[in-house]
């Protein structure tokens, strides 16, 4: 008995490995957010040390309730001051690995959940 979908009918990621993450079947080299409504938005960002509350607070506008954030290479929490958007919109968050987020970003978003993932692309060195 076959139990999930041929397709899903929100955005996935298709693919993922160091320094790329694929969207759709389509290869891409920067961070970058996506949505289960569809929404995706290069993100300005290619180092965790780059990130600032600035760029939370860009999700916390994203119309979601929860976001995954891929913290690239290995797990890193954001400061929780960089969350307090996020807290004022009641939007979740969950922090993990940017492949861990990929994998739990795919599952959220083929049950119908309104979520977000914030995927962290570090260059491969």
């Amino acid at each position: 008995m076959k139990l999930q979908p041929d397709k899903f009918d929100v955005q996935t990621i298709s693919g993922y490995g160091p320094g790329w993450v694929g969207v759709n079947g389509e290869k891409i080299h920067h961070s970058v957010v996506i949505g289960s409504k569809g929404q995706r938005l290069d993100w300005q960002v290619s180092q965790f040390e780059d990130l600032t509350e600035a760029h939370f607070k860009q999700l916390a506008d994203m119309d979601t309730e929860l976001v995954i954030f891929g913290s690239g290479t290995r797990l890193r929490f954001p400061p929780p001051a960089w969350l307090q958007a996020l807290m004022a919109q009641r939007v979740g968050l969950e922090t993990m690995d940017t492949p861990a987020a990929c994998r739990t970003y795919n599952i959220l978003a083929g049950e119908g959940r309104s979520v977000v993932a914030a995927l962290l692309m570090e260059s491969a060195t």
